[in-house]
């Protein structure tokens, strides 16, 4: 089955692993979806991230994420949101860059130097399509 928006799915997956407490979430692999695992491991927000083999019968790799979590159980993403869609893609130069929560999360964008956050993107000059946000 061809999916419309992978990192839409990649997003909910993680976000429905948090509203249900698992530790780790398994998702389907790309390049694209790698760098956004390893941006979030980069900003704290998620334990680590790895790349593992499909189970026996399937094709392909996985992306198994584990999920950070606090002493009480709260987790350390509080909120994510997918900005440019299929739908309606959303560029900025490096000036537009959106801001979250006044610096408080993070602006994930695909540049032409590779996917990075919006504050990398800002300090190297460049703009591009921003993907998502974590706060």
């Amino acid at each position: 089955m061809s999916m419309t928006d992978p990192i839409a799915d990649f997003l909910t997956r993680v976000r429905n692993a948090i509203r249900a407490a698992h530790e780790t979430v398994e998702i389907p692999a790309s390049k694209q979806k790698s760098e956004l695992a390893r941006i979030l491991d980069e900003q704290g927000y998620i334990e680590s991230w790895s790349v593992i083999a499909a189970p026996e019968g399937n094709t392909g790799q996985l992306i198994q994420i584990r999920l950070k979590y606090t002493e009480d159980r709260r987790s350390a993403i509080s909120g994510l949101r997918r900005v440019s869609r299929p739908g309606r893609r959303t560029y900025v130069d490096a000036r537009s860059i959106p801001k979250v929560l006044g610096g408080m999360g993070t602006s994930i964008g695909s540049t032409s130097r590779g996917v990075m956050t919006g504050h990398d993107a800002r300090a190297a000059g460049v703009g591009g399509e921003v993907l998502a946000q974590v706060w």
